[in-house]
């Protein structure tokens, strides 16, 4: 039987809040660190600098919704400095698959690379199987392989790692635009 992606969305979400842990507004993040795009450690208590942390988990890296919400943060990024804002994105891709994604559409902010799904698990983002895909890069076609696949949730967390937003609805296109809007309201 064929599901709609939609359905699949909703099951996911709903078998993910039966085993995950819900984080909500006011809850404190306690540390993570995770595999950076260009190989090094990233660590919440280390390289998060800003007055305020976005942290986006997104599918999967070369695919449609991703691009176009890895694309808006960095189209914003100026303005996000400007708001003392920086932010991550996290998928359940395997570091190579960022080094491509990043490099193949200049994007300006760390990507982290969560292939168990235990950052997304803190954060109660629902994860799925992982899964294959193909995209010609360079002219050779190059296969990007995850281990998990997080749906779409982004969160806003301050200085001391108290999370003051949560979106679990985001619209890949419109998601950093709204988050810059929120941080505005904090200033």
């Amino acid at each position: 039987m064929m599901f709609s992606r939609a359905v699949y969305i909703v099951v996911l979400t709903f078998i993910s809040l039966a085993l995950n842990a819900q984080v909500e507004v006011g809850d404190t993040i306690s540390g993570f660190s995770l595999k950076e795009d260009n190989g090094k450690t990233w660590d919440l208590s280390k390289d998060f600098t800003a007055k305020y942390l976005i942290v986006y988990f997104y599918p999967a890296a070369m695919t449609g919704g991703c691009t176009t919400q890895a694309c808006s943060y960095r189209d914003v990024s100026d303005d996000l400095k400007k708001d003392s804002a920086q932010v991550v994105g996290i998928s359940g891709d395997a570091v190579k698959n960022l080094k491509i994604f990043k490099t193949a559409y200049d994007l300006n902010f760390p990507l982290l690379s969560d292939p168990e799904g235990k950052v997304a698990a803190m954060f109660g983002v629902p994860t799925g199987d992982g899964g294959s895909i193909t995209r010609k890069i360079d002219g050779n076609e190059v296969e990007l392989t995850r281990k998990v696949t997080a749906g779409r949730w982004t969160f806003v967390l301050d200085k001391d790692n108290i999370i003051i937003h949560k979106e679990m609805n985001v619209n890949p296109g419109e998601d950093s635009n709204n988050m810059l809007h929120m941080i505005k309201q904090y200033h």
